[in-house]
């Protein structure tokens, strides 16, 4: 039996509709799983949706939607409401969430006390929660997130970076790799050539690397980013730990021959997404490329678990 795939269908004024509409018609999605969408359902519909393609468990607006694809109440609404309620069923099931994008700004307006999904899914679906972005066979993962380039040098402590390459280690082998061997970049350019460009990799990273070996994890560093990433792509190594969100997904999307998905490792179940955002700019007018999406519910997919009806 396929496996079921969950799918919140992000906010409504949004890209988020299409891409799931336009990637539930993909017969490789239709022969990979069992697709239930949670979502608002007039801009499911606007965008192709029927019946054929998948359950639909509808997420009402309160308030009327706007016109135009802007931030809004009744999107924060709609599009939190199906996160909330993918969670509990992905806790339930066992079965994989991929979200949709969801517009920060809507979630505000509605009152949400999270920044985005990421806070949200670790409340309720597990603390660990560390960003991996996956394209092929490349793989990284994140020690910090969204925060200011200022303030790395105080978020970048040894316990972080341990605790984020153990979960790293054991993401890629869920992944179906045995013995990873991973990369962990450097803070600053070239690794601060012995100090004269900061002091993190001497005082805090190439500490923290000694003792990933101590914990079993085969891991090199810190090493400049760039030379990592074209020793990655290489195949030198089966993933990168980055220490900041721009030194993973520059060198990732320039690096990257497929699309690439978004992962949430670390929760108590499988979540995905695509990489881009709500693109209100070009919402609506049917040219948006669900690739990233179509390649995050294969994903999701490939590695989900024998069905739980709910």
């Amino acid at each position: 039996m396929k496996p079921i795939v969950l799918i919140t269908a992000g906010d409504p004024l949004g890209i988020g509709p299409e891409v799931t509409v336009k990637s539930l018609k993909n017969p490789l999605v239709q022969r990979a799983c069992l697709p239930v969408v949670i979502g608002e359902p007039t801009s499911l519909v606007r965008a192709g949706f029927s019946d054929k393609l998948a359950r639909l468990i509808a997420i009402d607006a309160s308030a009327p939607l706007p016109e135009k694809p802007i931030p809004s109440f009744a999107g924060g609404e709609t599009s939190y409401k199906a996160v909330e309620l993918g969670i509990k069923l992905a806790l339930k099931t066992k079965s994989p969430l991929v979200t949709a994008p969801i517009n920060k700004q809507s979630w505000a307006l509605y009152g949400v006390p999270y920044t985005g999904h990421t806070e949200l899914l670790r409340e309720r679906a597990g603390k660990e929660g560390l960003m991996m972005f996956v394209s092929g066979n490349l793989r990284c993962g994140l020690v910090t997130e969204h925060f200011a380039i200022a303030d790395l040098p105080r978020l970048l402590t040894k316990e972080r970076i341990v605790e984020s390459a153990i979960h790293f280690n054991r993401a890629l082998k869920q992944l179906g790799i045995k013995s990873p061997h991973i990369a962990v970049c450097a803070l600053n350019p070239h690794a601060s050539d012995n100090g004269k460009f900061g002091t993190e990799e001497n005082e805090v990273i190439l500490p923290t690397i000694k003792a990933l070996r101590r914990h079993r994890i085969k891991a090199d560093g810190p090493l400049p980013a760039d030379a990592l990433w074209l020793a990655h792509a290489a195949g030198k190594y089966d993933g990168l730990l980055c220490m900041y969100h721009d030194q993973a997904l520059l060198g990732l999307k320039l690096a990257a021959k497929k699309p690439v998905v978004h992962i949430t490792a670390g929760l108590k179940f499988l979540r995905v997404s695509p990489t881009h955002g709500t693109a209100f700019d070009i919402s609506g007018q049917s040219i948006a490329n669900p690739s990233s999406m179509t390649d995050a519910l294969l994903f999701a997919a490939a590695r989900a678990k024998p069905p739980k009806i709910f």
